[in-house]
């Protein structure tokens, strides 16, 4: 338990040796270091001390959250970094979630090494301007499980803080896991002093999905972490109409594809239609979706982006939606947010830029 740092085989939910609880709570009933931790001497956390190192050549810390998972919330972070990578912003995108890491695959940058220097860690680089860091990057193999308790989890986020040179960044955008578990906790403890500028919440529209949300919102305000606004994805499935396939359902269940068919009769009767963009409702927002919780809870709503196959196709190709002019319905929506986040919050980078 050097510096403080949690040990291996504490329990889930440890409160740190340092903590004046330590071997005291609930959570450390049954623990193999609760005398231990019960009778040392309490002191500040050195490697707080590191972590305010390492954080000061970082302008703005961004957290991105959601209440669940497969929302799109680490699609979102990744091309959140692109767009502002794209504005010739230092950006860094941080992914701490720890079990299920899938920046690396959505940057494109599946197989690629950890190198550490007399600096510490060299983030891998998608672009001179945008590195990123993971633990996809140091399993052997992709497929490999992590099986961690809360404490080893924690103590690699705070390694990924306190040993990671990023040098001078702009943004700093962190993909946290869903929920609000252990890393959540500890990401704002070890941040805390440097400062966060705040959080960005991904959710899909439909009331399951809000329903924790609001919880994720509830945690943000218990913590003092500033909600800068929260983003509805998958608002809708949207798509030119060419893109389409159409299909003729038989009784039986079976489906044939009726598309050239549907294609050529509207390039021949009506091929204005080819030019128009169809939408379609997948989740139910009946309930008012992300902006009705938004104006109850208080929090800013950002906008919403819809379920763009293009957009799956860039993340699964480690691509930016803004390269190409592939994402016709997501890409303008994702700059409309990322536009109203740096006017809202970040008006003088947008000066600087400019």
């Amino acid at each position: 338990m050097e510096n403080g740092e949690i040990p291996e085989n504490a329990n889930e939910h440890c409160p740190g040796p340092q903590s004046d609880s330590a071997g005291k709570s609930d959570a450390c009933q049954g623990c193999p270091n609760q005398e231990v931790c019960a009778t040392a001497p309490k002191g500040p956390d050195p490697d707080l001390v590191a972590i305010a190192e390492r954080m000061a050549t970082v302008k703005h810390k961004i957290l991105v959250l959601s209440g669940k998972g497969g929302v799109g919330k680490s699609t979102f972070s990744a091309q959140l970094s692109f767009a502002l990578a794209a504005k010739d912003f230092q950006v860094g995108l941080l992914d701490i979630d720890i079990c299920g890491p899938s920046i690396p695959k959505m940057l494109g940058l599946e197989g690629q090494d950890i190198h550490q220097s007399n600096l510490g860690w060299s983030p891998v680089y998608v672009e001179s301007n945008l590195g990123v860091m993971s633990i996809g990057f140091m399993l052997p193999n992709p497929d490999e499980a992590v099986i961690w308790r809360g404490p080893r989890k924690n103590g690699l986020i705070k390694q990924f803080l306190k040993d990671v040179y990023w040098g001078e960044l702009d943004f700093l955008v962190v993909d946290a896991p869903p929920g609000t578990s252990d890393e959540h906790i500890s990401i704002v403890q070890f941040l805390q002093a440097t400062g966060i500028d705040g959080a960005i919440i991904v959710t899909t529209p439909q009331q399951v999905s809000l329903i924790d949300v609001r919880k994720e919102v509830s945690f943000c305000k218990k913590v003092g972490v500033p909600v800068l606004g929260v983003v509805e994805n998958m608002s809708g499935l949207c798509q030119p109409l060419k893109d389409f396939r159409f299909l003729k359902t038989t009784e039986n269940g079976e489906h044939t594809d009726l598309t050239e068919k549907v294609i050529e009769y509207m390039r021949e009767k009506a091929p204005e239609m080819l030019d128009l963009v169809a939408s379609s409702e997948v989740f139910d927002s009946s309930g008012g979706g992300a902006a009705k919780m938004c104006t109850e809870m208080e929090v800013p709503f950002l906008g919403k982006v819809p379920l763009d196959p293009q957009l799956c196709k860039a993340a699964e190709e480690g691509k930016s939606c803004f390269a190409e002019q592939k994402c016709l319905t997501s890409a303008p929506a994702l700059k409309n947010i990322v536009e109203k986040l740096l006017t809202n919050y970040w008006r003088e980078e947008m000066h600087v830029e400019q």
